[in-house]
C-alpha cells in the first residue's frame, strides 16, 4: 500500500461540484493499494501515519504527530500512486488491487485511522475528483508498506 501525505491547513474534496468531504489542519493522504497488500499493510499505514511527526513545535521543528495535534486526515484513494511509467509513455497500473479488493483495504485504512481518535473524511472511491489541498509547508512524504521508499 502507498501514500502521499500532505501536511494541510485545510483541504477539500468535490465530486461533480459538491463538496464530499473537507478538514482543517492536518493530512491529505492519498493512498493507493497494491496487489499483494493485505490488512497488515492498512495497520502499518495507519500507524505511520498517524505517528508522523510533521508538524511544528513550540521550537519550530517537526516534531509533533497528527495525534499531538488532533488533526484530521482527509483520505483519498487513488490508483494512479501504483501507475509504472518505467517503459514507454502511458502508466501501466497492473500493478493496482482490483477496485473490489482496493476499496475493502482503503476502507480498513479509514477505519484504523478512525480507531485511533483520527477524524477523517474521504472522497467517493472511483469517482472522477477535484481535491483542493491547502499544503502547509510545503511537506509533503511518500509512505509504501513495502518499504520500497
Amino acid at each position: 500500500m502507498r501514500a502521499v501525505v500532505q501536511r494541510a491547513k485545510q483541504s477539500s474534496v468535490y465530486v461533480h461540484d459538491e463538496a464530499v468531504g473537507s478538514i482543517e489542519q492536518g493530512v491529505v493522504v492519498f493512498a493507493g493499494v497494491g496487489q499483494d497488500d493485505t490488512e497488515k499493510d492498512c495497520s502499518y499505514l495507519a500507524e505511520k501515519i498517524a505517528g508522523l511527526r510533521v508538524f511544528e513545535d513550540a521550537e519550530g521543528k517537526m516534531n509533533r504527530s497528527l495525534l499531538d495535534i488532533q488533526g484530521e486526515v482527509l483520505c483519498i484513494s487513488q490508483f494512479t500512486l501504483y501507475g509504472d511509467a518505467r517503459k514507454g509513455r502511458r502508466p501501466s497500473f497492473i500493478q493496482a488491487a482490483e477496485p473490489e479488493r482496493a476499496t475493502e483495504l482503503y476502507n480498513l485504512l479509514c477505519e484504523n485511522l478512525r480507531e485511533k481518535g483520527i477524524r477523517v473524511a474521504t472522497g467517493v472511491f472511483q469517482a472522477e475528483m477535484r481535491v483542493v489541498v491547502d499544503n502547509d509547508g510545503p511537506v509533503t512524504i511518500l509512505l509504501d508498506s513495502k518499504k520500497q521508499f
